[in-house]
């Protein structure tokens, strides 16, 4: 599933017009984003964590000439899964007061 896929499925879903689900949407990635690259932490529990990971500087190689380089330091965003997810994906039960189930 694509970011436009999921747009698609929750405004369906929620029998909301697409203009204001991709609105949502987009303002949650933002939101996730910023606070990311302020190096905050995201915690959705049942589903994961999303936090930045610091790496300092390497020596590291060119695949192509095999001449050794120095390797910036850098933050990258890394993803920790949750119990219930990985419980979910692993065969487990899936919490039912979020199924897939219309319960309009």
């Amino acid at each position: 599933m694509n970011k436009s896929d999921l747009i698609e499925y929750l405004s369906e879903k929620m029998a909301q017009p697409k203009k204001k689900t991709e609105d949502v949407v987009n303002h949650i990635f933002d939101t996730m984003t910023n606070v990311l690259a302020e190096g905050g932490r995201i915690e959705i529990r049942g589903f994961g964590s999303f936090v930045t990971k610091d790496y300092g500087c390497y020596t590291g190689r060119n695949p192509r000439t095999g001449e050794s380089i120095e390797v910036k330091p850098k933050r990258l965003p890394t993803f920790k899964v949750g119990k219930e997810l990985r419980e979910r994906v692993n065969g487990g039960p899936l919490n039912p007061s979020h199924d897939d189930s219309d319960d309009d």
